[in-house]
């Protein structure tokens, strides 16, 4: 068992050599103040400039530095989940390597959480950001992601968020999914809390993320989505879309055989006919799919002894 502290810093790096040194500087700066053990993970995305080097050379003055470099380049939420497997804080704290977030708000969170929080999430109310192509994608993203997930927030995208670690043991993240951990948390009863945070322009280095990552944070949504409404009850997703399509077709169906024989009017010559068919087979083969899904969805739970439930607390 490795020993627990209080804080983990948990920071995904791609490219960002310029900036290493003066965060680091930063984050001593302000955590020092706070009296608590704590830890400084940085995560290498496979940078391909020397970002690697400046990380070890910081490493090398500072013990409470670890460095995490993976072999190839696996995008933001990997490397976030890299960092979050090794951390050993009771509280961890993920943040850009860009020095767009500011490690001054780390005690705001901390404060935030003290409440009685389970996360804390910033948001980034005045993006130093253009609008076009980074703050009106985000807007629209927020926005759908709130309707989809049911977790009112306003920056889903501020990296800049606080978990308390057994948040964290829960969660498994693919995809862009690390934007999602508060909304997961929210169905398994986690209590969420939002602050305000400061942004800063980027000095060094480039964005690695352009508008074309809205759309993939919305598809994501949509996986979210439907893991957490449906994960131990995929029929009830797949059958009631399955009865609903199958229905349209039985319907339309009826009413050309009334037309045929009551009416005298042919049905070879009608795309009617066929799309009724048609539905009527897409209905049958979306409960067959939810069939399948709930043998699939006791196989997972059952052959890896996972729990369809999180237990908050046991006394005595």
């Amino acid at each position: 068992m490795q020993k627990k502290i209080d804080l983990s810093l948990v920071i995904p790096a791609y490219n960002e050599e310029k900036n290493l040194s003066i965060l680091h500087h930063q984050i001593n700066e302000v955590v020092s103040e706070l009296n608590l053990s704590y830890e400084i993970i940085f995560v290498d995305d496979c940078s391909i400039d020397n970002t690697l080097n400046e990380l070890k050379k910081i490493a090398n003055k500072d013990q409470r530095v670890v460095i995490i470099a993976l072999r190839r380049r696996y995008g933001q939420t990997t490397a976030m989940s890299a960092g979050f497997d090794n951390a050993r804080g009771e509280v961890t704290i993920p943040m850009d390597a860009d020095l767009q977030n500011d490690p001054r708000d780390i005690s705001k969170l901390l404060d935030k959480l003290n409440e009685g929080y389970d996360v804390v999430s910033g948001w980034r109310k005045n993006r130093k950001e253009p609008f076009l192509t980074r703050r009106l994608p985000s807007m629209i993203a927020n926005k759908l992601i709130s309707v989809i997930t049911g977790v009112d927030l306003h920056d889903t995208g501020c990296t800049l968020k606080a978990y308390r670690s057994e948040i964290l043991e829960e969660t498994k993240l693919y995809g862009e999914m690390h934007r999602f951990i508060p909304a997961i948390a929210h169905i398994a009863g986690a209590k969420i809390a939002e602050v305000i945070v400061r942004h800063h322009p980027r000095k060094y280095g480039k964005a690695k993320y352009g508008i074309n990552r809205t759309l993939r944070v919305i598809l994501d949504a949509l996986t979210v989505k439907f893991l957490l409404s449906f994960q131990t009850r995929p029929m009830h997703f797949f059958g009631k879309l399955g009865v609903f399509v199958g229905g349209v077709g039985a319907l339309l169906l009826t009413y050309l055989v009334y037309q045929r024989f009551f009416l005298a009017l042919p049905l070879s010559s009608r795309p009617s006919f066929l799309v009724a068919i048609f539905c009527m087979l897409v209905g049958l083969q979306l409960v067959m799919t939810g069939l399948l899904a709930e043998m699939l969805t006791r196989i997972y739970f059952e052959t890896q002894n996972k729990k369809t439930y999180i237990i908050k607390e046991k006394v005595n």
